[in-house]
């Protein structure tokens, strides 16, 4: 198996180390990845410079762009061959719920899966690295288990708990959650006394019953969430049909 690795945290994260770390004995493995923390980039290709790739000491190439960049980059001119699937992570801090629209990791996925490959974007719940090693573990697993479970080409969003090997219940199937508002942005103040702005925190769980990813990963559980591309709401759609003919 020829496995893309790529994430948003930058390529000297940890996370991504360990999953690559976990995948070598079982896929050969390239990662292209950004040059530095690309979180909350979302599904943006730089299209107003152009981009960059350099080769680590580590054999890791990184990109100064964003985790989409990485990954079209590779697709479209980086790579002699056609990966068998992209693997995005392992992030720092959970990707659930509306995460998944700002998230770089599950961008970085996703564009494997607009070019017709499968992807998974692995997550650790809590930020910190707190057993990344577990969680690379239970990636490698993941892929040897379920390389096949659904006909190609699919889109995973995988939250793992930050917990001991031993300690995690299992794996859940799961629908995405929903957060309340975002809090306020911070405002302060930059040394020449200019009024700047930082983004608040993600809202809180809003939808977190049975069947969420958010329930999943409270009860020690991986929550696995199948993702699709379709942004068509199918009802207003016919709505508007009968109102506009």
């Amino acid at each position: 198996m020829k496995i893309l690795v790529s994430n948003d945290d930058g390529y000297l994260a940890p996370g991504i180390i360990a999953l690559v770390d976990a995948l070598r004995p079982i896929a050969e493995i390239v990662v292209v990845a950004p040059d530095s923390n690309r979180s909350g980039s979302s599904n943006s290709l730089t299209l107003d410079r152009p981009l960059s790739v350099y080769r680590a000491e580590n054999g890791f190439y990184f990109v100064n762009g964003t985790p989409s960049d990485c990954v079209h980059v590779a697709l479209t001119g980086g790579l002699a061959f056609k990966p068998d699937l992209i693997v995005s992570g392992i992030n720092q801090g959970q990707n659930m719920g509306d995460d998944t629209l700002y998230s770089g990791t599950v961008a970085a996925a996703t564009e494997g899966f607009l070019f017709g490959i499968p992807a998974i974007a692995f997550s650790q719940v809590e930020k910190g690295w707190a057993h990344v090693d577990d969680a690379a573990r239970v990636a490698r697993e993941f892929v040897e288990r379920h390389f096949e479970l659904l006909p190609k080409p699919y889109l995973l969003n995988v939250n793992i708990p930050n917990l001991p090997y031993e300690r995690i219940r299992g794996t859940r199937p799961t629908r995405l959650g929903k957060r309340h508002e975002s809090e306020p942005v911070i405002k302060t103040q930059d040394p020449h006394g200019r009024e700047i702005f930082w983004i608040g925190p993600a809202g809180r769980a809003k939808d977190a019953g049975e069947g969420t990813d958010f329930h999943a990963v409270a009860g020690g559980y991986v929550s696995v969430t199948p993702l699709q591309i379709d942004l068509t709401h199918n009802a207003q759609l016919d709505m508007l049909k009968m109102g506009l003919s």
